[in-house]
């Protein structure tokens, strides 16, 4: 059944995004390959994400990355845990979110503004992903196609963020739900319809939906060591955030407000991402330049949440 997602009303459609795309990359134009990857799973937490589902809530668990110049997205792969000795068959879809940082795509109204824009369920929203999500790809539309292999049969994370372990202010220090153990699984997935990106700081939110069990992300390093790719300069790599259906449309940071502590940990999570880069000659950024006002005022016009297209 095709899920139906939040989105954000500015570039929220594919139309608009092509539109962009058109604007933006008409002309001579230099091409590079992008890629980037958060690192390799480091064992110290593993963190739910799902789609809603019958008897289930969504949850979305988040890790950053940066584009520096307009990006198409083709892949992406991601790892984690699903249960010991559940065949393959068992995943059911795939969904893959895309978000800005806060406070883009987001009501900064309902906060209490900054230092902290905090609000009555989070201590802060600052460097949060943003209310809703900007694109959205998943296998039961189509837009989205996936191939999972086990890496190992029994990998333990000595911390996790299950179902049920993500709370509001005041009560969202829990130190997490403790060790856990499945089989670590690795996600290659395609985006049969390509996610266009300008320059911008993101969030990747891969999520799992299986017919027994639930899906659990596995954290990297952070900062990111090799073979993971550093961010670019001038940018900061921000920790991994979760939030379910529940606490929508705000977030937590999964180490410092749900693990907590005298020292909080910080978390990345496994994914990588690839696609390519294009970058405009001097010649086509006046009209790109042009077209971006356009789009910007549409976009400043239709600001609501609509459903993922």
């Amino acid at each position: 059944m095709y899920q139906m997602k939040k989105r954000a009303g500015m570039f929220a459609g594919p139309g608009l995004a092509f539109i962009l795309s058109a604007i933006c990359w008409v002309g001579p134009a230099n091409a590079d390959t992008f890629f980037f990857s958060a690192g390799l799973p480091d064992a110290r937490m593993a963190s739910a994400s799902r789609p809603d589902s019958p008897g289930k809530i969504e949850i979305e668990s988040a890790d950053d990355f940066v584009t520096t110049a307009p990006t198409t997205l083709t892949s992406a792969t991601f790892t984690g845990l699903i249960p010991t000795g559940a065949p393959l068959s068992n995943i059911q879809s795939v969904t893959v979110e895309i978000y800005r940082v806060f406070p883009a795509d987001s009501n900064v109204a309902r906060t209490s503004g900054p230092p902290t824009f905090m609000t009555p369920q989070v201590p802060t929203r600052v460097n949060s992903p943003s209310d809703v999500a900007l694109f959205s790809r998943d296998s039961a539309s189509g837009s989205l196609s996936f191939t999972p292999g086990v890496l190992s049969p029994n990998f333990t994370a000595n911390n996790s963020v299950l179902p049920g372990g993500i709370h509001a202010s005041p009560l969202q220090t829990t130190g997490g739900n403790g060790a856990v153990t499945g089989q670590e699984v690795s996600f290659n997935v395609l985006f049969d319809v390509p996610i266009l990106l300008t320059a911008d700081h993101f969030f990747f939110v891969p999520q799992v939906e299986l017919s027994n069990g639930d899906f659990l992300w596995l954290s990297t390093p952070r900062p990111i060591v090799p073979p993971g790719t550093p961010f670019p300069v001038g940018f900061t790599d921000l920790q991994g955030w979760a939030r379910d259906a529940n606490l929508d449309p705000d977030w937590l940071r999964i180490g410092t407000d749900i693990v907590g502590g005298a020292t909080p940990p910080t978390f990345n999570f496994a994914f990588t991402l690839s696609g390519d880069t294009v970058v405009p000659l001097p010649g086509a950024l006046p009209l790109c330049a042009t077209g971006l006002v356009g789009l910007g005022l549409l976009g400043w016009r239709r600001k609501k949440k609509t459903a993922a297209g």
